[in-house]
């Protein structure tokens, strides 16, 4: 009889423990700030509003069974492309043409009193975010215009940096640099960007960059999808000032699930993994394959292996947490990645699996409160604090 009443209360134990955390997720504002899905509908012609399973890491309806509220679509192209503003418009019409065909589903807000409205009418509200200082041209009409059509964050430099800033692998790798940091022109964006109410953000700058990205503004800026450096020393990541910086600036880190970013081991597996395939790499970029789809096509041919290289959820959330720790939780946030990376941790594996993170959040004993926060709530007070005149 007694067995029988402690196997009841377990039961009974694990119903409410999955009732808690499931209610949490549903009635929290989940916010992730870094989508590449509209990279593969421009590249490869997917529509993201049929079932991709299997496929990609998103889609229309795996984002509601995620529980998903509000997506900042990533708006990128390479930053050697030629003509990267019309790059930008293209895949800025693939959502377009997505919410007009879906507006009991999906609906493109300017702000966050329409972000509120789209989740109260259970609409998942979308913005872009454009990925790259280069996609401007150096000209802040097209600035203006990119706002105009929903950006709401410009990522001041990818990896190949616009000619105003430079980026952490400019920084990092490049001997000789004409300039470092902000030029008077990239002042002179960060004030307008300022002036409009879109977020600065500061994800692939450069340690200078930064820096005077943080004596310039005047509004709270983010890292829509980086990690800390601390627990993961790749130039992606956030050093410990550059946290502390973020959080004086009433900014948020919006935490990266990218193997590379979250797990110091997985560049030598990456690495060996490459060299296995070495041949048939090589012959993927021969035949036209950008770097990037051909390791995604390898590891896919081969997803046992990759497997194996997949570091645990617990990674997110153990960078989740030092930052934290280290600046309190009113600054840490979701920017995942997806579609953007060539594998997720293990369990992440698309964005039917965001209540996971609300599990673990859980059971590691943060309040609802907190949870809420850091599922979405610290980045819409940097939405709504870049809106204020």
């Amino acid at each position: 009889m007694k067995i029988k009443l402690l196997l009841l209360s377990i039961t009974l134990t694990s119903q409410l423990f999955a009732q808690s955390y499931e209610k949490i997720h549903r009635k929290a504002i989940v916010v992730d700030t870094h989508n590449d899905i509209l990279m593969k509908a421009a590249d490869k012609g997917i529509v993201f509003d049929q079932d991709l399973t299997g496929k990609t890491n998103s889609d229309l309806a795996r984002w509601k069974k995620g529980g998903l509220d509000v997506q900042v679509f990533s708006v990128y192209c390479d930053g050697d492309l030629k003509n990267p503003y019309d790059y930008a418009n293209r895949e800025m019409d693939s959502l377009d043409a997505v919410v007009a065909r879906n507006p009991d589903k999906i609906v493109k807000v300017a702000g966050y009193a329409e972000l509120v409205k789209a989740v109260k009418q259970h609409k998942i509200a979308a913005m872009f975010g454009v990925e790259g200082g280069h996609m401007i041209e150096d000209d802040l009409n097209k600035l203006d215009a990119l706002y105009k059509r929903g950006a709401r964050y410009l990522t001041l430099t990818h990896n190949i940096a616009p000619s105003w800033a430079t980026s952490a692998a400019d920084e990092t790798t490049k001997p000789a640099l004409p300039h470092k940091g902000l030029t008077d022109f990239g002042r002179q964006v960060v004030q307008h960007m300022n002036e409009l109410g879109m977020i600065i953000d500061v994800s692939h700058a450069g340690d200078q960059t930064f820096r005077d990205v943080i004596e310039t503004t005047k509004k709270p800026i983010i890292a829509s999808h980086s990690s800390v450096y601390s627990l993961v020393p790749h130039r992606r990541n956030l050093k410990d000032d550059q946290i502390k910086a973020i959080a004086k600036n009433g900014g948020v880190i919006q935490v990266n699930f990218n193997p590379g970013f979250i797990d110091s081991s997985y560049d030598k597996k990456e690495t060996a993994f490459l060299k296995k395939h070495a041949a048939e790499n090589d012959s993927l970029l021969k035949s036209g394959l950008t770097d990037y789809y051909a390791v995604d096509y390898l590891y896919g041919k081969y997803a046992d292996e990759a497997n194996t290289m997949r570091p645990p959820l617990s990674m997110v959330i153990r960078h989740i947490e030092y930052i934290i720790k280290l600046v309190g939780v009113d600054y840490v946030g979701l920017g995942s990645d997806f579609d953007g990376i060539n594998l997720t941790p293990l369990q992440l594996d698309d964005v039917t699996t965001y209540p996971l993170i609300t599990k673990a959040l859980v059971e590691k004993g943060y309040s609802k409160k907190d949870i809420t926060k850091i599922l979405g709530g610290n980045f819409l007070r940097v939405l709504k604090a870049n809106e204020e005149k």
